[in-house]
C-alpha cells in the first residue's frame, strides 16, 4: 500500500522504542527482545538504511532532527496507539458521509479504518489517504492539485486551501505536531495551518485526532486551539493542565476504551 513501509512488528517496536528513550545499545535491545545481538543489528540497519534510525557508538538514536519527524518514522511510532484512536472514530462515522482528511499518519491510519463503511465521499490533499480510500469502489475520493511534497505525499500552499473551501463536508479529519499547554495547535510549516483551518471553517463537526506524545511536543507555527474543535480522540487522558484549555467550552474528549473524559 502506498506510503507504508515493511518492518516486522520488532523493528516498529524498537523505534518507538529508541524515539522515546533517545538512545539504545544493542545489548539492551537484544535483552529485552530475547533475541541475538546479530538479529537485533540486522533490525537496526534495516531501520538506518530507511532513515528511522541512525547508529551510533554502541547502539541507535533517533535521526537528527531537521523540522518534523521524517513520515516512514511517525507511521510506525505510536502504531497501537493510532490504530486504537481509529477505531473510535470508525465507530462514530456513519455510512454516506462526507469527509475531509488532512495530512498526517493519524488521518491515514483512521482512513485505514474507514475501508469497511460504505458510500462514503472522501476529501483529501493527502495522497496516502486518498489511496487508501479508492481500495473501497463505493467511496467517491476527491484530492486537491498542486505541488506535491514527496516525503510526506501531500499537497500544501494556495491550492490546498482553495480546495478545502470548494466543499462543506460532514466531518473533517486532522491532527497536528503538537499541543502547547495552553491550548494552542501547532505545527511545524504555515501551509499545514492553513489547509488544516480551512477544514475547521468548511466542516459541520471537527475531529482532531492525535497520540498522547503530541501533549507538550513543541512545533513553531501557531494555528488554533484545542477548544476550536468539536470533539478530540486520543489514546490516553489528556493531561488535566492541557484539559483547563477546554473549561467551559462544547468540546468533547474521547480516549480509547474509555469513553468520553470528563
Amino acid at each position: 500500500m502506498l506510503g507504508q513501509i515493511d518492518i516486522s512488528k520488532r523493528q516498529a517496536e524498537i523505534a518507538d522504542l529508541v524515539q522515546k528513550a533517545g538512545f539504545a545499545s544493542v545489548e539492551e535491545l537484544a535483552d529485552r527482545f530475547e533475541v541475538t545481538t546479530q538479529t537485533i543489528r540486522r533490525d537496526v540497519n534495516g531501520l538506518c538504511e530507511l532513515g528511522i534510525l541512525r547508529r551510533t557508538h554502541g547502539g541507535v538514536e533517533p535521526p537528527a532532527p531537521a523540522s518534523n519527524i521524517h513520515y516512514s518514522t511517525r507511521q510506525i511510532l505510536n502504531l497501537a496507539g493510532k490504530q486504537v484512536i481509529a477505531k473510535q472514530v470508525a465507530d462514530v462515522v456513519e455510512n454516506n458521509q462526507s469527509i475531509a482528511f488532512s495530512i498526517g499518519t493519524t488521518p491515514e491510519i483512521v482512513m485505514q479504518a474507514l475501508v469497511a463503511h460504505d458510500k462514503l465521499a472522501i476529501f483529501t490533499n493527502n495522497l496516502n489517504v486518498a489511496f487508501t480510500a479508492s481500495i473501497n469502489p463505493s467511496f467517491q475520493v476527491t484530492i486537491a492539485g498542486g505541488r506535491l511534497r514527496h516525503g510526506d505525499r501531500d499537497i500544501l500552499g494556495s491550492s490546498a486551501r482553495a480546495f478545502f473551501s470548494n466543499y462543506k463536508v460532514d466531518i473533517g479529519v486532522f491532527g497536528v505536531a503538537g499541543v502547547d499547554e495552553d491550548g494552542t495547535l501547532l505545527d511545524f510549516h504555515e501551509d499545514e495551518v492553513s489547509a488544516r483551518q480551512s477544514i475547521l471553517a468548511n466542516s459541520r463537526k471537527s475531529y482532531l485526532v492525535l497520540d498522547h506524545s503530541k501533549f507538550g511536543r513543541s512545533a513553531h507555527v501557531r494555528g488554533g486551539k484545542l477548544s476550536d474543535v468539536d470533539a478530540i480522540f486520543t489514546d490516553r487522558p489528556v493531561p488535566k493542565a492541557f484539559l483547563a484549555s477546554l473549561d467551559g467550552t462544547k468540546t468533547r474528549v474521547f480516549v480509547a476504551g474509555q469513553g468520553k473524559q470528563a
